[in-house]
């Protein structure tokens, strides 16, 4: 068994409980907000799945079977496992956890979690999902296999069937569990026991009421309680489940939840452990007695019928005369195949039923199983049975394939044959009588038949039915087709029936032509004038009337119709043309009124938003009087126009106004009234101002007083007008005073668009001569005001008028006043003429004075505003500036003053001097050149000038002048230049100048520069000596430059890389180089060149040379051993090959009074063995390695090994053999054997004896 746990992020979605008052499906704990578990618990084949609810009952689940379960909080429930047996829970890749239950003796890797055990805090309940308990246990679930979990976490063992031992499978969750009363397991209601047992442990608030006995559960025989035990009675109960105590025990009651003990505990668990294997038991004992069901009998076998018998279910051996309180019969078919999926046809206590609605000639597949008290036996062997073959199935109805005048052409297909083949086809027709009446006209096998001698544009109806061996099948449905016949007349253009602002209503005649009964449709096509000359089709149909919808109001529209059948079209029709009416249109809008007087006004509107699709409008304006008692509306105005003028009103009178509209669609509402007062009268004609106070030089102050006003209490402002009034001077008497001027403050106000002719200071009478345009000065309440910005010693005029709401008085009578002197007013532009580049003449001309003499004018000249400075003062008209930049921008401006002061200076009048030839040039240096362009220009015969550009003086520069000496270099307009082709080791003096489309500038100052001298040639580079990994190189003194010490030149020397680049491997004073690390008969190329204080020189050809070969190593002293007789072998060291070349060894020999050595050997070996040697002789051998170089067909020898020496000795008896085996090493580093690292050993143990020898006789003869 296994329990699969899937993680859900939502609450499923549950269904209603099954009765009202049950218990509710989902534990309050239980909601939406937290995270929940579906833990799946997977029965296995022949296993059984026990639920235990809060009432005690049991619900059993045979295998195979999957039952989904609910946890809250996403535990593993505990598992209570009989005794013997453990749980492991097991993880696969996907995060899906299964608990295994297997025995104690299956072994499982200790990287598993441990089992839940009974002890541990037990979790919220759990609870079983109503939906996914399957109705039905056809389905096959397979067990968890090793591949669903990976190899490292599963262990591969058989799980035992836990029914041998007759031990159940439990996991009791102490929940409430439902299942779907749609179960057909569940639909025999189960007994009730005899004396159902105390539970008081159970009683809980959600316990189910007495009335849910109709819930699913297991009954008492199921749990093993029908029977009471020790003396314990049972009494029948109202609850629908059974006892669930242990037998002739009251299970104790509970303590409380938020402390036990753990002694109670404990023997709560064992007490629960020991109900349920009892449980068990009960229910794997009613299981053993249904397990007795034989293959069911199938007779009377149909085409579309069979009956199905069994016998009863037999109790199996060992279970004695005990039976089940109740059997039913569950009935499971198939068409699938044996190991299809099966269904329930029938459930119920019969031993028979009748299969109906089998299809014919088809392979079924029965199976019975037995179910007692809710407890399922296994299923019955499978019976097979086919069908008898049968009729055919009813045809489709014919299909037309073509049709003239006179002949039909029919196609059919072929209906299911149910097992025996179609042999014929019978086609009958109503000869196009419509009496129902058929009659054949085919029989046959063929599927197609022309029909022929028909009438043209008639009517047929044709069905066709199926005949096999077995029998006929029914006719299908009739279906008719129609011949055609001669093409009717155009159709007749619609007529329009009733028409609507949106919609239009048309209706048309049948095509004269066609048939009565032949079937026409209609196309009815619009088009409107807005959207182009293109028809759309509006409608499609057999009607002979339609009303057009969507349609805009007040438009018009054309119509044509198309008639067509399944043979013709013809049209399109004439053109009906017709048009939608309109709209009630909406009111008037935005109505205000302008002009307002005493005794008229002005109103006007606006047309409608909506005109309701009616462009003529009649506009209705009506007019009441609020102050009149019973005043009604009364029409003032009718007609297109959009405002009306009212007259002849009375003054200070409230009146309303609202107006409507009135088109072919209707009358539209009343706008929203508008109050209108009209005004009261303007006021009569004012007093003259009066001046108030002095008159001043730029101001004057006038009153003036109240008019006479007819309205009380209106509010009335004034308005004063002033006009100036060119002056001509009169003399007057002497005897006239003239009051006192006096300055006073400007205020600002409008100036006069004049200036006034320059007065006397002498008394006289102004008198008018040229009145220009007056200019409104105030306007408010007020009955004086400040006239201010005026000029001085001007003749000025001023009226004033009152004005209200009803509108402006006429304007009183003019006062004239003369304003006193004052500072003369603003000059006009001065003439500034440029006579040279530095200098230029400014004129002006003399500026009205205001009452007093110009006593002195003042220039101010610079090159901006800021930096003006008074250049003249004077009483003159002219004057000249000098000290002037060229082509520079100059400004200026004048002033005119007398003895009332400084009047306002003139406008800004700006200048700009003419060009000239440029400045001198500032600096003038030689620039460095970056050592890439050294080559390019070596400093001893070039000579790189740059200056600073001077000033272009307005023009620009577009050449220079180098000069040096009687040399001269015309440049463009550049600030650097090379003078090439110069003498080495040479003073130059050198000038520059600029020139422009003016002129050419003066010389700088003279530059004194001096060439440098020639660089040193490249010496001669050659090579000294040539080895297998370095290169000795080797130049000379080269061309050093006349008069240069040798010391002060180094050389560089370069090296081409493997990218072909020259890189520095030296640089110094020195005339040799060793090159290093180089690789072996490889080819180098070498440049150097000569570097001084004159620059670096040029570089010397390129030399190549190559490496030679390396010579082979020399190998060590070679090692000789004697063999049997006057024999020994030679053997050495072996050299791997050198960049490929074969090696070689040589062996030479020198024995006896031999006074050279001999070759005795040459190859690739290694040893070599020399016979017929001398007793007693001295032998010397030495070795040498050689190198083969291919591509030069020439050996290179190496140096000799040291040598070896050697004599041969006769080989005594075996004691002498053995003595000699034992010898200590330094006896025998003395014999033939010995090596020199051997020799050396012995001479350094020697030399140590002896310094310890001599150490010890100097202590011992000072100790003396």
């Amino acid at each position: 068994m296994y329990v699969t746990m899937m993680m859900t992020d939502q609450m499923l979605d549950l269904p209603p409980p099954l009765l009202n008052g049950e218990v509710p499906v989902m534990h309050p704990m239980m909601n939406g907000d937290s995270s929940q578990q579906v833990i799946v618990v997977q029965v296995n084949p022949g296993e059984t799945f026990t639920i235990r609810a809060e009432d005690g009952s049991l619900q059993c689940i045979q295998g195979p079977a999957e039952v989904p379960m609910m946890s809250p909080n996403g535990s593993i429930p505990p598992i209570h496992v009989p005794p013997g047996y453990i749980s492991q829970v097991l993880e696969d890749n996907t995060g899906v956890r299964r608990v295994v239950v297997t025995p104690h003796s299956e072994c499982y890797p200790p990287s598993y979690s441990p089992a839940l055990s009974p002890s541990h805090h037990m979790p919220p309940p759990y609870m079983a999902h109503p939906h996914f308990i399957p109705a039905s246990h056809t389905a096959y679930y397979p067990p968890a296999s090793p591949g669903d979990v990976p190899p490292h976490q599963y262990y591969q063992h058989r799980l035992p069937r836990l029914y041998a031992e007759e031990i159940i499978h439990n996991i009791h969750y102490n929940m409430t569990s439902y299942i779907s009363r749609e179960d057909p397991y569940c639909k025999p209601q189960p007994k009730k026991l005899k004396g159902p047992l105390e539970r008081p442990g159970l009683n809980r608030v959600n316990s189910p009421p007495s009335n849910y006995k109709t819930s699913s559960s297991c009954g008492a025989t199921a749990n093993g309680y029908n029977k009471s035990h020790g003396g314990a009675s049972s009494t029948g109960g109202s609850g629908g489940g059974g006892g669930g105590g242990s037998p002739g025990n009251k299970r104790p009651e509970r303590r409380s939840r938020g402390s036990p003990k753990s002694t109670d505990m404990e023997q709560q668990q064992q007490q629960q452990q020991q109900q349920l294997q009892d449980h068990n038991v009960e229910a794997r004992r009613v299981q053993d007695m249904l397990s007795g069901m034989d293959k069911p009998q199938v007779s009377k076998v149909q085409s579309r019928s069979a009956l199905v018998s069994w016998a009863p279910a037999t109790v199996a051996s060992g279970q004695g005369d005990a039976n089940p309180s109740s059997c039913t019969y569950e009935l499971m078919l198939t068409d699938k195949g044996i190991d299809g999926k099966y269904r329930v046809v029938y459930s119920g206590e019969e031993l028979e039923y009748n299969l109906t609605d089998l299809r014919p000639a088809t392979d079924y597949h029965v199976r019975v199983s037995a179910v007692g008290d809710t407890v399922r036996g296994p299923r019955s062997e499978v019976g097979a049975f086919t069908t008898h073959c049968g009729p055919p199935d009813t045809p489709l109805p014919p299909r037309l394939s073509h049709r003239s005048k006179s002949s039909l052409t029919l196609q059919w297909k072929p209906p299911v044959d149910n097992g025996s083949r179609i042999t014929s086809y019978i086609l009958e027709w109503d000869e196009g009588k419509k009496n129902g009446a058929f009659r054949g006209c085919y029989f046959g096998n063929q599927r197609h038949f022309k029909v022929t001698r028909l009438c043209p544009a008639s009517g047929y109806t044709f069905r066709v039915a199926t005949l096999n061996d077995i029998g006929a099948s029914g006719f299908s449905s009739e279906v008719a087709f129609h011949t055609t016949g001669s093409q009717p007349q155009l159709p007749p253009a619609p007529q329009l029936q009733r028409a609507g602002s949106g919609w239009l209503t048309l209706d048309w005649a049948r095509p004269s032509g066609c048939g009565p009964e032949e079937p026409v449709t209609y196309i009815l096509e619009l088009q409107e004038d807005s959207q182009g000359p293109e028809f759309h089709a509006k409608y499609n149909g057999t009607d002979v009337s339609c009303t057009v919808d969507n349609l805009k109001r007040s438009t018009q529209y054309s119509f044509r119709l198309t008639a067509c059948s399944v043979e013709w079209r013809i049209g399109p029709s004439a053109v009906l043309v017709c048009k939608t009416i309109p709209e009630q249109p909406g009111p008037p809008t935005d109505l205000a009124v302008r002009e307002i007087a005493s005794h008229s006004f002005c109103a006007l509107w606006q047309p409608p938003q909506d005109n309701g699709g009616s462009d003529g409008l009649t506009y209705i304006l009506e007019l009441l009087e609020e102050e009149t008692q019973e005043a009604q509306w009364e029409e003032v105005y009718r007609g297109p126009a959009l405002e009306h003028a009212f007259e002849g009103l009375r003054p200070t009178t409230s009146y309303s106004l609202r107006v409507h509209c009135i088109s072919a669609g209707g009358q539209s509402q009343h706008s929203l009234s508008l109050s209108v007062r009209s005004l009261c009268p303007p006021p009569a004609a004012c007093l003259p101002p009066r001046i108030a106070g002095h008159v001043k030089h730029k101001e004057v102050n006038l009153e003036w007083d109240q008019p006479v006003c007819e309205g009380a209490g209106e509010a009335v402002e004034f308005t004063v007008e002033m006009c100036a009034v060119e002056m001509c001077a009169v003399e007057v008497e002497a005897e006239q005073e003239i009051e006192p001027q006096e300055e006073g403050q400007q205020q600002p106000q409008q100036s006069p668009p004049q200036e006034p002719q320059q007065q006397q200071q002498q008394p006289q009478q102004p008198q008018p001569d040229i009145q220009c345009q007056p200019v409104e000065v105030y306007h408010g309440e007020d009955t004086e005001c400040t006239i201010g910005s005026l000029l001085p010693g001007a003749t000025y005029t001023f009226r004033v008028r009152a004005a209200n709401v009803g509108g402006a008085g006429p304007y009183s009578e003019t006062l004239t006043v003369t304003t006193a002197a004052g500072p003369p007013g603003q000059c006009g532009e001065p003439h500034v003429t440029t006579t040279s580049h530095s200098s230029a003449a400014v004129s002006w001309e003399s500026c009205a004075s205001a009452g007093a003499d110009i006593s002195e004018y003042r220039l101010a000249w610079g090159r901006d505003l800021d930096s003006l400075e008074v250049v003249y003062s004077g009483a003159d008209t002219s004057c000249q500036i000098f000290d002037l930049e060229a082509a520079t921008e100059y400004c200026c401006r004048l002033q005119a003053a007398n003895q009332d002061g400084a009047g306002p200076h003139s406008e800004l009048v700006t200048c700009r001097t003419p060009a000239a030839a440029p400045s001198a040039v500032p600096t003038l240096f030689l620039q460095e050149y970056p050592p890439t362009d050294a080559d390019l220009y070596p400093p001893s015969t070039c000579l790189p000038l740059a200056w600073e550009e001077p000033c272009c003086n307005g023009a620009e520069i577009t050449s220079y002048s180098v000069v040096m000496g009687d040399q001269s270099f015309a440049v463009g307009n550049v600030t650097c230049y090379v003078v090439t082709d110069l003498q080495p080791n040479t003073e130059y003096s050198i000038q520059v100048r600029a020139e422009n489309e003016i002129g050419a500038g003066p010389f700088c100052e003279p530059l004194l520069t001096q060439t440098s001298p020639l660089p040193p040639a490249p010496p001669r580079l050659e090579c000294a000596a040539v080895g297998p990994q370095s290169l000795k190189l080797r130049w000379g003194d080269g061309g050093s430059s006349r008069g240069q010490s040798c010391e002060d030149i180094t050389y560089t020397l370069q090296m081409e890389d493997r990218n072909q680049r020259f890189v520095a491997i030296y640089r110094g004073p020195s005339h040799t180089f060793r090159v290093q690390r180089l690789s072996e008969s490889s080819h180098y190329s070498f440049r150097i060149q000569a570097v001084s204080e004159a620059g670096e020189g040029p570089f010397s050809e390129t030399l190549s040379l190559c490496t030679t070969k390396s010579m082979p190593p020399t190998l060590k002293a070679p090692r000789v051993s004697q063999l049997d007789g006057n024999a020994c072998e030679v053997t050495w060291e072996a050299v791997p090959p050198m960049r490929g070349d074969r090696i070689t060894y040589t062996l030479q020999v020198r024995g006896g009074r031999d006074a050279e050595y001999k070759q005795v050997f040459k190859g690739e070996e290694t040893c070599f063995q020399l016979f017929s040697l001398q007793w007693n002789t001295d032998y010397r051998f030495r070795v040498c390695a050689g190198r083969h170089c291919p591509d030069t067909s020439q050996e290179l020898s190496g140096a000799f090994s040291p040598s070896v020496h050697f004599t041969p000795r006769r080989l005594e008896q075996t004691p002498a053999t053995e003595a000699i085996a034992v010898a200590p090493p330094a006896v025998k580093a003395f014999g033939v054997t010995s090596t020199d690292g051997q020799f050396a050993t012995l001479i350094v143990v020697g030399l140590a004896s002896l310094s310890f020898l001599l150490a010890f006789l100097l202590q011992l003869f000072l100790m003396e």
